[in-house]
């Protein structure tokens, strides 16, 4: 490892990272696919009882609790790569909330429009509070690592 150069070290990181990118693509496939069949499923057993607000609440408390252990689990030298792609994300959400703030209110009695300004203003919010926090724990990682002097 000592003996290589910079340009075999990169490209020894862009082909591990393809691999995970298509490790993460194929396991997106397969919960897509089990995620269709335990639906069509329930449908099936229940005679169509589930309500679909129920099932996809279900699948999202679900996800929340998948997300924290995997969160929970990043060793801390992945953690500055985690939190850029976090912030990333992050604007991407800014931008659409912004738009949805945006929206014009139309007529009057129509919540809708309302409503979609209503969760825009609070994912905006929530969005830049977590921009915000990720910068601030990005600089106390890369603070972590500088020299005292």
């Amino acid at each position: 490892m000592a003996n290589e150069t910079p340009q075999q070290l990169l490209e020894k990181a862009q082909a591990a990272a393809r691999l995970a990118r298509d490790a993460a693509d194929s396991a997106q496939a397969y919960a897509d696919q089990i995620a269709t069949g335990a639906g069509a499923a329930a449908h099936a057993v229940t005679g169509g009882a589930i309500d679909p607000f129920v099932f996809r609440l279900a699948i999202f408390v679900l996800a929340v609790f998948v997300g924290y252990y995997v969160v929970w689990s990043v060793t801390p030298a992945l953690h500055t790569p985690l939190m850029s792609v976090t912030n990333a994300i992050s604007s991407v959400i800014v931008v659409g909330a912004l738009l949805a703030v945006g929206v014009d209110a139309g007529a009057v009695g129509q919540d809708g429009p309302l409503w979609a300004r209503v969760l825009g203003f609070f994912a905006l919010i929530l969005a830049s509070v977590n921009i915000f926090g990720g910068f601030l724990v990005t600089q106390r990682m890369l603070g972590m690592y500088k020299k005292k002097g």
